[in-house]
């Protein structure tokens, strides 16, 4: 691990039993990933890249391996410190934006620090976060009042309310047309270089991997080839395909 390496994977596997039959989701994954870097986790469905970022997330253990967050190893954590974890130091945004339908826009973004040190300025914090993905003026909203686009900014905003140092995105534009996935691909260069983001994305989409640093591609559960850099979207493509 160099010393600006934030992220270090080492040897992980996630084996599932079922009806007696071993299913190897994750076969060895090791990797680095430095400070601020953006890394795309490319690969087809069923490959374990979804997996794989459910570990770095701290939701799902591995079967072997670990996995260590600025030098700590979180796998091997209590539930209660993985929870703080997960609440100060990881963000999460999903394809399917995953907010509360009845709840505002800025309720929505207020819940991660109803359990953080610094609840107490919810309403403001969520506030200047709403205004950093420019929805303030949408912040008395419900979801169904916002078009997908403002949903997953809103999702976006939850996500790094609290401040975090990493931003895990599982297919964050998998449910938006080309000129949204764009306006948000946009929107997280900004917040990337605006709060110093360490970036960690799943796509299938070779043109939303080339906004990353670089891609790791997963085949079969197991890293394909080198980590590659991500250059021109269709140089991508050819690269994945």
């Amino acid at each position: 691990m160099q010393p600006n390496d934030l992220i270090e994977v080492n040897n992980v596997r996630r084996t599932l039993t079922t009806g007696g039959r071993a299913i190897h989701i994750l076969r060895g994954i090791s990797f680095t990933i430095a400070e601020g870097e953006w890394v795309a986790l490319t690969g087809p469905s069923g490959s374990g890249k979804s997996t794989l970022l459910g570990i770095l997330a701290g939701i799902d253990r591995p079967t072997e391996g670990s996995v260590c967050l600025d030098g700590y190893n979180i796998t091997s954590l209590p539930e209660s410190k993985l929870a703080r974890i997960r609440n100060e130091e990881i963000g999460i945004v999903f394809q399917s934006f995953n907010l509360v339908p009845t709840m505002t826009a800025l309720e929505n973004v207020e819940a991660p620090l109803y359990i953080h040190p610094r609840w107490r300025s919810a309403n403001k914090l969520a506030m200047e976060m709403l205004c950093q993905v420019g929805l303030a003026e949408r912040c008395k909203h419900l979801p169904h009042q916002l078009s997908g686009g403002e949903q997953q900014r809103v999702a976006i905003a939850r996500a790094l309310v609290t401040g975090p140092r990493v931003l895990l995105a599982d297919e964050p534009t998998g449910n938006l047309d080309s000129v949204t996935s764009k306006q948000v691909l946009t929107l997280l260069q900004q917040l990337r270089s605006r709060m110093g983001l360490t970036i960690i994305m799943v796509t299938h989409d070779p043109s939303v991997a080339a906004y990353a640093d670089r891609s790791l591609h997963v085949m079969d559960g197991k890293l394909a080839g080198r980590s590659l850099p991500v250059v021109e979207p269709l140089a991508v493509e050819q690269v994945l395909r």
